[in-house]
């Protein structure tokens, strides 16, 4: 007899939990408020929700529907198996959107609600690009299979109802394998999550994924082997009811999700909408998207994305090494073209944001050091965030290493792009770790701080902008020694919930430690930011700063032609500049010609 079949009260328990990762101590990572919403649990949070209007399960059926993002809750675990039991054990516990680096904590949650007779499914990131890229299932994953844990690998729009009927019916498989039956998104469940879980985030924020899928081929990515290189894109109808429904909750700011905004080839639709509802309804949206360094030659990208309220621009920049790039198969980064890139965000006050991945082949502490410099002296990018050049399962890189032998770390808990979790021809891991903990205070020197304010106060941007992203970003690593996108406001650590194999610390140890490193951490923090405050607020009563100009400002007149050291790394860097020379010929060649035609 199947559990849907013993209960009298025909409710079906949901349980949504997105898994956080241990630090390297085994404690869980989570904050008082995380920063980054995940797209993941806002996709099946309103799915499961539209299952329900459907009754899926039968008319007389109601499904349940209880979510936690780990990163800023405490997962109650006792209770949710307590809430499942009491209902006839009818009900599923998804682990959503499990990253690699995150998998090690989903299966020591699962284990226990498996061991209570609790049905669980893993999917995310992790589960999909082992299935897409490998020959063989690798042992996490068939540990989770042998605890009676059901894998969902691809996306669950159109197949999310299949998973609800047959754990309904106490008839889960061991694996649903959607990969080579990805969606269109038009007219689609649009992302939502509701207030109560969108303000556990700084600033009240929630996120959408306007597309998937991405045309580039990174060697690095595991986007391109889970979403597919074809874009398939959200309808403006279906953005605009996404932000109305979030208006009327008090939310107006979104985390775009997209892995590469600008290929989404309904971009302009999409913008239009978003200009129409501020422009001519007031309706206020502001957000995040991430796009490549050849955006900006879309004709109108730049400034529709500014009229839409885009306040805030990740950059893939990755490197400026074109050496480094063809290793990465990154060939759609030109160098010739940052410069003019990053200054037309600055024109419509955007903050630029950039990627920067160390550990390529040529890779060496000093070659890394100058070529930060660089940057400093010839790019107006804002922000940038370092990530170690990691192997993550479901990139090419992972499954040629794999295929090969490789010694990769086993630990999965490691591939959160800060550890070395494979061998490097120029450094040790030992110097590798190092010099990416270094990386971090090289850019973001006092110097090189008020520059950056200079800059915006140049551009008739707000520094404060400026001071607040460092605190972000620099200082998350910084002080709390965590990547930006794993941070958040407040660390928590929970004394009962550490890793599976590692003691639990007497409270007499555990808590004095842990008030003296909070009180360290913070008051740290605190000086800091302070002086960065004072910093700011001298270079914003300093009249000389609004007339301040260097390199990375001037106006790109003829990029090919400009005499930087970015364009004389190596022989890549004067081969990139000289084909840029040439195609700008051809380019004038062929106008003069059009012209004279007419």
């Amino acid at each position: 007899m199947t559990a849907a079949q013993t209960i009298t009260n025909c409710r079906f328990e949901t349980v949504l939990i997105k898994p956080s990762h241990y630090d390297d101590q085994g404690y869980v990572i989570q904050w008082w408020k995380a920063w980054i919403p995940s797209n993941s649990m806002a996709c099946l949070y309103a799915m499961v929700q539209d299952l329900q209007q459907r009754k899926v399960l039968g008319e007389d059926v109601e499904i349940g529907l209880t979510a936690y993002d780990e990163m800023n809750t405490i997962i109650p675990v006792q209770k949710i198996i307590k809430q499942i039991k009491d209902n006839g054990n009818c009900g599923l516990v998804c682990m959503v959107g499990v990253q690699s680096n995150q998998f090690p904590r989903a299966m020591d949650m699962a284990r226990q609600f498996r061991a209570a007779g609790v049905d669980v499914a893993i999917g995310g990131f992790h589960v999909s690009g082992c299935i897409s890229m490998l020959p063989e299932l690798p042992l996490d994953l068939q540990e989770a299979q042998s605890l009676g844990i059901s894998l969902f690998a691809g996306e669950a729009e159109e197949h999310l109802h299949e998973v609800f009927q047959d754990a309904y019916a106490g008839d889960l498989k061991p694996v649903y394998n959607f990969m080579h039956d990805l969606p269109n998104l038009q007219n689609q469940v649009t992302p939502f999550m509701p207030r109560e879980l969108v303000q556990r985030y700084d600033g009240v924020i929630s996120s959408f994924d306007a597309g998937r899928g991405c045309p580039f081929q990174c060697s690095f990515c595991t986007i391109i082997n889970v979403q597919g290189r074809k874009s398939r894109w959200r309808d403006a109808d279906d953005i605009e009811r996404l932000v109305r429904a979030n208006r009327e909750q008090g939310i107006f700011r979104f985390f775009v999700t997209d892995d590469n905004f600008a290929r989404n080839k309904n971009w302009e639709p999409i913008f239009d909408r978003l200009i129409e509802l501020r422009e001519n309804e007031g309706i206020e949206v502001r957000f995040l998207i991430q796009v490549d360094t050849l955006c900006h030659k879309l004709p109108n990208f730049v400034e529709k994305a500014a009229r839409a309220g885009c306040t805030h621009v990740f950059i893939g920049l990755e490197n400026i090494n074109p050496d480094n790039l063809v290793h990465m198969k990154k060939n759609q980064n030109r160098i010739t073209e940052y410069r003019k890139m990053f200054q037309m965000w600055k024109d419509k006050g955007v903050i630029t944001y950039a990627g920067y991945i160390l550990g390529l082949p040529t890779d060496t502490p000093e070659s890394l050091k100058r070529d930060i410099e660089i940057v400093q002296r010839e790019l107006p990018v804002d922000l940038l965030e370092f990530t170690v050049l990691t192997p993550l399962p479901g990139s090419e890189d992972h499954k040629n290493l794999y295929l090969k032998q490789v010694w990769m770390d086993p630990d999965m808990n490691k591939y959160d792009l800060e550890h070395v979790t494979t061998a490097h021809p120029l450094m040790s891991a030992e110097v590798w770790q190092q010099t990416y903990r270094d990386i971090w205070k090289w850019y973001y020197t006092d110097e090189h701080i008020a520059r950056m304010m200079k800059r915006n106060i140049h551009y008739g941007i707000k520094p404060v902008r400026i001071w607040h992203g460092i605190l972000q970003i620099f200082c998350a690593m910084a002080y709390e020694g965590v990547h930006p996108q794993q941070c958040g406001y407040l660390r928590r650590k929970v004394r009962s919930q550490r890793r599976s194999g590692l003691p639990r610390e007497p409270a007499l140890t555990f808590y004095p430690r842990r008030i003296a490193e909070t009180i360290s951490t913070y008051g740290r923090l605190g000086l800091y930011a302070w002086r960065i405050h004072r910093m700011r607020k001298r270079l914003q009563k300093d009249p000389s700063v609004k007339n301040y100009t260097d390199l990375a400002i001037t106006p790109v007149v003829e990029e090919e032609a400009e005499d930087l050291e970015m364009f004389k790394l190596n022989e890549s860097s004067l081969a990139a500049v000289d084909k840029a020379k040439r195609q700008a010929e051809a380019r004038k060649k062929h106008e003069a010609q059009k012209a004279s035609a007419a």
